[in-house]
């Protein structure tokens, strides 16, 4: 791979660390780990590749994929003839991954309907905000699920 296209390969995984950092609140290891993971060639790495290619100690490869393969997200594989564990992104895993975050959607209404039986009048212009915030994720709780069952119904075809 010329070292240019490494360098934005690299540059691509640290953005997808800062993202899931941020967003996810998923350390930044785990996230570099990810992020190589879906644009390294081949797709499955040993942890001294990654830990080569990602400047990153052995003890942290080896914590930051334990900890990947524990919630899922990517894969132990083997490669034949190679006794090295290799990693990958589990198949079916941003489904899943978007699943468990639709997950927090049901504590959002249930919060906006704990505010709502705290009101005097919680159908009248005091409650609007509270109504408006557990109508919207009454919404997505009911919509959500229906949208990744289309999606997986869609990659079987």
């Amino acid at each position: 791979m010329a070292m240019d296209n490494l360098q934005a390969r690299l540059a691509y995984a640290e953005r997808i660390a800062v993202f899931y950092e941020k967003a996810g609140g998923i350390p930044r290891m785990a996230g570099r780990i990810m992020g190589w993971l879906l644009i390294c060639d081949p797709p499955q790495q040993n942890a001294a590749e990654l830990g080569q290619v990602l400047s990153a100690s052995k003890g942290s490869i080896s914590t930051m994929t334990r900890w990947l393969l524990q919630i899922g997200l990517i894969n132990k594989t083997a490669v034949p003839g190679d006794r090295r564990d290799y990693f990958e992104i589990r198949k079916g895993t941003w489904a899943d991954l978007l699943a468990q975050q639709f997950q927090t959607v049901g504590a959002f209404r249930e919060l906006a309907t704990q505010g709502l039986d705290l009101l005097t009048d919680p159908e009248g212009e005091e409650g609007a905000r509270l109504r408006e915030m557990r109508d919207l994720y009454t919404f997505f709780e009911r919509e959500l699920p229906l949208l990744i069952e289309k999606w997986r119904n869609e990659r079987k075809e």
